[in-house]
């Protein structure tokens, strides 16, 4: 009888988590569950019983985790600990081997967790859909439907991205084209990467019908993280037009290329910007820019609403300068 209740502790034991992180608020309440980020005025704790939870700074008394932290007392410089350990009203310990370090819960400004540079395995993405049904003079219909996703394994980083926009008016169609992408990134350092890029579009109304370019160059990576991501590549670029008419152009160009996306207010707002803008080397067009920017809030773990402004601009073509811009809202989901 003895030996049965020491086994069914042993195995209560072994399924209960041990190491749970808690805040302790100055009204005298405690949070259990686990540490996401810090950031923006912000503490985000993700819990069993309540799902992700926003705590204002500067209502935490103190807090304690055994996660291994990166806490940031300025914007360029942090201190990483092995763990967080409680102190006294409006302190926390850093606790990191034999010298722990006791710190204003004030002076902090952000806590996030540490990624290491090579990982076995991160797959992250997101997927947007925008509709528009407008009833007037001329009836209009419009979707669109974008997505991007990237694999890191180890020194590899895969990305894959594209989109599909169709609008109809009047049940003419105004608009039907299509992009996707392909990425590869090598990481030579933790920062710096050589990337290979393919890019193919297609447009059924437009006078520019196919577009391809390949490139290839270094790039850095500022950063990687639980707030975001923030990139920038140089690339030099072989670029294939064909035009409706029977067309072509072919050159070579140098572009710069970003991808940012940032959290805010505790996650519960993105910001994201991307884009490329290249000069051709020949005299075949002035410039050419393809950028998007918009932002994403999130209405659960894994759903969002999102405002989207995209610019498409090939300047100086012998047929005419050719400019787009849209402005979607619409839903998405993102893993």
């Amino acid at each position: 009888m003895l030996s049965r209740t020491l086994m069914c502790l042993a195995v209560i034991s072994a399924s209960t988590p041990l190491l749970a992180d808690t805040v302790w608020l100055k009204n005298g309440d405690r949070l259990s569950g686990k540490i996401k980020v810090f950031d923006g005025g912000k503490l985000l704790i993700q819990t069993e019983y309540a799902g992700a939870i926003a705590i204002d700074w500067k209502q935490v008394k103190t807090l304690e985790s055994d996660q291994e932290l990166l806490v940031k007392q300025d914007a360029y410089t942090g201190e990483k600990a092995k763990s967080l350990r409680a102190a006294e009203a409006g302190k926390v310990t850093l606790a990191n081997g034999e010298a722990p370090k006791t710190v204003e819960l004030a002076s902090i400004q952000q806590i996030i967790k540490p990624r290491p540079v090579i990982e076995d395995m991160v797959w992250k993405g997101n997927v947007d859909m925008a509709l528009d049904y407008q009833r007037a003079e001329k009836d209009t219909n419009s979707y669109d439907i974008d997505f991007k996703t990237s694999a890191r394994h180890g020194k590899w980083r895969h990305t894959a991205e594209g989109e599909y926009n169709r609008e109809f008016q009047n049940d003419v169609v105004t608009t039907d084209n299509w992009r996707a992408e392909y990425a590869l990134d090598r990481f030579i350092t933790e920062k710096w990467f050589w990337e290979g890029r393919l890019t193919y579009r297609r447009d059924k109304v437009e006078d520019l019908s196919r577009q391809r370019t390949v490139g290839t160059g270094p790039g850095y990576q500022f950063w990687d993280d639980e707030l975001g991501a923030f990139s920038l590549g140089s690339l030099l670029n072989r670029t294939d037009y064909e035009y409706k008419g029977g067309g072509q152009d072919n050159f070579y160009s140098l572009a710069m290329k970003w991808d940012y996306n940032r959290y805010l207010i505790g996650k519960t707002v993105q910001l994201f910007s991307s884009g490329e803008v290249g000069k051709p080397l020949s005299g075949v067009a002035n410039y050419a820019l393809d950028a998007e920017v918009g932002l994403r809030y999130k209405v659960t773990e894994w759903a969002s609403l999102n405002l989207k402004a995209e610019r498409d601009v090939i300047s100086g073509t012998e047929n005419s300068d050719l400019s787009k811009t849209r402005y979607t809202a619409g839903f998405g989901v993102a893993w």
